[in-house]
């Protein structure tokens, strides 16, 4: 079983697992924005968007800046430098192993073609004159006599 030393990679993993918050992380790539023009192309109401906002916030991924009225938010990118950490470690485990995958079927592959007899040869005349075919026979009835 996993242990975790704290909670904080599981906080991050749930607020990647949905798209808008993944939008608005993309969005904070760019820069600082406002709360305002982060929400306007999620076409959902403010208190909504404000819910995927609060996620962000409590994984660490984002920070909020109050000036006068104004909240903008803007990307915290140290504990997405943790789950790609984490993501690299089993990364590199699974590399080795589909490699190790690899290479075992490409053995069996080179045995295979070592182990196969060899085809029969089909029995042939022994003059290259060609044989003429015998006469092919029409499926449909042919015309009957009357009596």
């Amino acid at each position: 079983m996993v242990q975790y030393q704290d909670a904080t990679l599981d906080r991050v993993f749930g607020a990647l697992a949905d798209p808008t918050r993944r939008k608005v992380l993309e969005s904070l790539g760019e820069g600082s924005l406002a709360v305002s023009e982060l929400a306007e192309p999620h076409g959902m109401s403010l208190p909504g968007f404000m819910k995927h906002l609060r996620v962000l916030e409590d994984a660490g991924l984002i920070a909020r800046n109050k000036e006068g009225r104004v909240v903008s938010c803007e990307l915290s990118a140290a504990p997405m430098k943790a789950a790609a950490a984490w993501m690299s470690r089993y990364e590199k485990f699974w590399t080795d192993k589909l490699d190790a995958l690899a290479r075992y079927l490409y053995q069996q592959e080179e045995l295979q073609t070592w182990k196969q007899p060899a085809l029969p040869k089909s029995p042939r005349s022994p003059s290259r004159a060609a044989t003429p075919s015998g006469r092919k026979r029409s499926g449909a009835r042919g015309p009957t006599r009357r009596r």
